[in-house]
């Protein structure tokens, strides 16, 4: 599983309408990608629910990573991004731990992302395991938050590049009130093609 968004932040008066009429005409054009597990389509608005800026995030989980590259430079569909408004830098994490919530079969409305540094130095015991341990810490605090009756899925993902983790959520409810650290988004619509096919719960076997 891997996850990958993209941030298009667009002008203080840009009409936030324009992402909306895109989204019902052409989100649809996913909902039966090969190797796609999900796209939300995420807005926020300057003002609403605290957000500084106007952004189109769409956020993906995929399957497989062929099918992603094909997205991205094979002319499977990002072109289109890029002809409209340029090309942004694609965010990108290796996916840990996925969870289906009570609300997976309702149509989320809200999503939640949560983007913390891994500390410098996690291995404070010189075990050599200290970041397996705050992962396992991480894993069992997303599969808590996963039980809360409005959570459609919830993703746990790495940058091993950045050493960030990031935490995802989609929600059937309205958007709560953004904690510290969270961005909160609208969804548009949902794709999810692949939605039964990502790994329920940590993505690599015990050995």
């Amino acid at each position: 599983m891997y996850a990958k968004q993209y941030e298009l932040t667009l002008p203080a008066d840009y009409d936030m309408g324009i992402i909306r009429k895109r989204v019902a005409v052409g989100g649809h054009v996913l909902d039966d990608r090969a190797g796609l597990g999900l796209k939300a389509y995420l807005i926020r608005e300057r003002g609403e629910q605290g957000s500084p800026v106007n952004q189109y995030a769409p956020f993906y989980l995929w399957n497989d990573t062929g099918e992603m590259a094909r997205f991205l430079v094979g002319g499977g569909g990002f072109q289109n991004i890029v002809r409209d408004f340029g090309r942004p830098a694609a965010l990108h994490w290796t996916g840990l731990a996925q969870h289906a919530g009570p609300a997976r079969a309702a149509v989320p409305r809200a999503a939640s992302r949560r983007l913390t540094a891994v500390p410098v130095d996690p291995d404070r015991d010189r075990t050599g395991l200290g970041l397996t341990e705050l992962i396992a810490r991480e894993t069992e605090e997303l599969a808590e938050l996963a039980r809360q009756e409005d959570v459609h899925t919830a993703a746990l993902a790495l940058d091993p590049h950045h050493w960030q983790l990031l935490r995802f959520v989609l929600l059937a409810g309205p958007r709560p009130r953004p904690a510290a650290g969270e961005e909160h988004y609208e969804v548009l619509h949902l794709s999810a093609p692949g939605l039964a096919d990502l790994p329920e719960g940590r993505t690599w076997a015990t050995v």
